[in-house]
C-alpha cells in the first residue's frame, strides 16, 4: 500500500507517536496527521482528506462516537478504525451505528494494524481477533434477538445463537443432539443466508444489525 493518508486521533501522545512511527516504518510513502481529541480531529480533517482514520473511542471535547458519525456524514468514503481498550464493548453498537469499519485493540501487533488497514481499504469490515474472542465470551450471558433479515429456520436460529456465543460446531452438535456434519451444513447455510464470509464476519453482522440483545 503506497501513499496512504492517515489520521491518528487519540488523546495519549505516547500512543499516537508510537503508532505513527510504526506506520511510517511499515507503509511506503504514507502521510500521517495526528489529532489529540475529537475537536482537533475536525481541524485536521478540514485541510487533509484521509484514506484511513484510527479513532480513539474515549476522547475529550468530542468523543470518538460523535466524531465518527459526523465524519461519515461529511465524508462518505472515509474509513474509520476504532481504537479500543478492554471494557469498551458497551460502545461497539454506537461506533458501528456511527459508521466505524473496524476495531483494533490498542495493544495489537503492527502486523494486525496493517491487516486492518488492508481489509478496510478493500471495503470490508475488520474486527480484531482478540476482541472478537472477548466479545463472544461476553455473549454467553446474552440472548439472540429474532433477525428478519433472512429466512432462517428455527434450528438455524438456534445454531446462530450458539455460534455467536462462541461454541464450536462439535459443541453445538452436543448441545442440540445433532451430528457435527449436520451443524456444519447449518453453519454453511447461515453464512450464505446472512451473506457472511466467515464466523468473524457473522458475529460482526450480528452486532451491527442488533441481532444480539442483553
Amino acid at each position: 500500500m503506497n501513499g496512504l493518508k492517515i489520521i491518528i486521533a487519540d488523546d495519549h501522545n505516547l500512543f499516537r507517536n508510537g503508532l505513527k512511527i510504526l506506520l511510517e516504518a511499515y507503509l511506503d510513502n504514507c502521510e500521517i496527521r495526528e489529532a489529540s481529541d475529537g475537536k482537533d480531529f475536525f481541524d485536521v480533517l478540514a485541510t487533509f482528506e484521509p484514506d484511513v482514520v484510527f479513532m480513539d473511542i474515549d476522547m475529550p471535547h468530542v468523543d470518538g462516537i460523535t466524531a465518527t458519525k459526523r465524519a461519515n456524514q461529511e465524508h462518505e468514503s472515509i474509513k474509520i478504525i476504532a481504537l479500543s481498550m478492554y471494557g469498551d464493548e458497551i460502545y461497539y453498537y454506537k461506533m458501528i451505528d456511527a459508521g466505524a469499519k473496524g476495531f483494533l485493540l490498542k495493544n495489537s501487533d503492527i502486523s494486525e494494524v496493517i491487516e486492518a488497514i488492508e481489509t478496510v481499504m478493500k471495503g470490508e469490515n475488520y474486527f480484531s481477533k482478540e476482541l472478537l474472542l472477548n466479545i463472544v465470551r461476553n455473549l454467553r450471558n446474552s440472548r439472540l434477538s429474532n433477525w428478519k433479515g433472512a429466512e432462517l429456520t428455527d434450528r438455524e436460529m438456534e445454531v446462530l445463537e450458539l455460534i455467536c456465543h462462541g461454541f464450536s460446531n462439535q459443541e453445538i452438535g452436543e448441545k442440540l443432539f445433532l451430528s457435527k456434519r449436520t451443524v456444519d451444513k447449518h453453519r454453511a447455510n447461515i453464512l450464505e443466508k446472512t451473506q457472511s464470509k466467515n464466523t468473524a464476519h457473522l458475529v460482526m453482522n450480528a452486532i451491527e444489525n442488533h441481532w444480539i440483545k442483553a
